[in-house]
């Protein structure tokens, strides 16, 4: 792919062991040109100095990857917690370090994002979401607005089961090495120092894609508000939907395609919030194997319809792989993704953003529907 490997001094390691696998790929390689002077019809045959040259690069290529995989062994070894070293709860997210495929949209060039950032605690939510229908791989949630009767004080919020918790505070992890992701400089591997708490790259924005689908991305902290950590996670496909308008028609299932993944392990959130610009009043999500098709049952989408709905809604998918690593404070995630929002029509539904958009006699609401 024609990316340089790790750059700037690593502690040392044990050589890479040749894999079995590779050695008999070798031994077969090198046996090549006397399986091509037995042939009859060579001239049918690329030349033999492109067959070597070839086998080199697919050779160099093995190498490597057992290289990358040998480094990021080694980080997770580095990284491991002093046997007393307390663990917060895997239930409890406190950091997420996410790097999403920014495609090219109307003449803007790709990208990839990559942005991290680790505190004390979980951040409280002012809403919580309780489930009133489900079937199969969706379900339809409505939002449950807490109530603190006393209030709360001192910049905490009021949560569910009517309570209040406090913002946490952003920590500074130390150095944060990621592997597998190509930088602006065409290096693998590269290293993101906090500022104001937030980790990104410098020198400039990652190319698009920065990786393929299938490599080993990680990220490894060198360790300062907790013990250090190394996540892993698979690298994922730009998501490509199928080009349709996709209609939410009551009791009518609705049918989601798209260009099925080669990544195991990742799975396709999706997500429909139609009264999103009227405050929400539900959400029908699911998450599903990234096989290329979803149907969403018809009785969710009328479900969904019956608790309101607003203007320019969307439906939201996702392909995404996600890795994880406890500190003491919780859980910290690293999730490689990519995402897609496109529009949904509700037949009747006319949206807007100023009233030159709708119909005579009718003016854009503040729900962005003309009426």
């Amino acid at each position: 792919r024609g990316r340089s490997g790790r750059s700037g001094p690593r502690p040392t390691r044990r050589p890479v062991t040749m894999t079995r696998s590779l050695a008999v790929r070798l031994a077969s390689i090198l046996a090549l040109p006397l399986a091509l002077a037995a042939c009859t019809d060579v001239q049918q045959l690329p030349p033999a100095d492109t067959v070597a040259a070839d086998a080199a690069d697919s050779v160099a290529a093995d190498v490597a990857a057992d290289t990358a995989a040998a480094d990021i062994a080694a980080d997770a070894a580095d990284t491991a917690p002093p046997a007393d070293v307390a663990l917060g709860d895997p239930d409890v997210l406190v950091g997420s370090f996410l790097v999403r495929l920014v495609p090219p949209v109307g003449g803007v060039a790709g990208s990839t994002a990559v942005i991290g950032k680790v505190y004390d605690g979980p951040t409280p939510s002012p809403l919580g979401y309780e489930r009133v229908q489900s079937d199969g791989a969706c379900e339809v949630l409505v939002p449950v607005v807490p109530f603190c009767a006393d209030g709360c004080s001192g910049g905490a919020i009021c949560v569910v089961g009517d309570t209040c918790a406090a913002y946490p505070t952003a920590q500074d992890v130390g150095a944060v090495t990621v592997s597998g992701v190509e930088n602006a400089a065409g290096d693998t591997s590269f290293t993101m120092n906090a500022i104001a708490k937030t980790y990104q790259p410098t020198g400039g924005s990652l190319p698009y894609p920065a990786f393929a689908e299938g490599d080993t991305l990680g990220v490894a902290s060198s360790g300062g508000a907790f013990t250090p950590f190394a996540i892993t996670a698979k690298g994922v496909a730009q998501l490509v939907l199928d080009d349709v308008t996709l209609v939410l028609e009551r009791d009518t299932d609705l049918a989601v395609g798209w260009v099925a993944g080669n990544e195991p392990s990742a799975v396709i959130d999706v997500r429909l919030d139609i009264s999103h610009h009227g405050g929400t009043k539900g959400v029908l999500t699911c998450r599903t194997a990234d096989s290329g098709a979803l149907t969403i049952p018809g009785q969710l989408v009328t479900a969904l319809l019956d608790l309101g709905y607003a203007g320019l809604p969307t439906i939201v998918v996702t392909r995404h792989t996600t890795g994880s690593a406890l500190v003491e404070a919780g859980r910290v995630d690293l999730d490689v993704s990519s995402q897609i929002e496109v529009g949904v029509e509700i037949p009747g539904l006319v949206s807007c953003t100023d009233t030159s958009q709708c119909p005579d006699g009718a003016t854009c609401q503040d729900d962005l529907t003309c009426q």
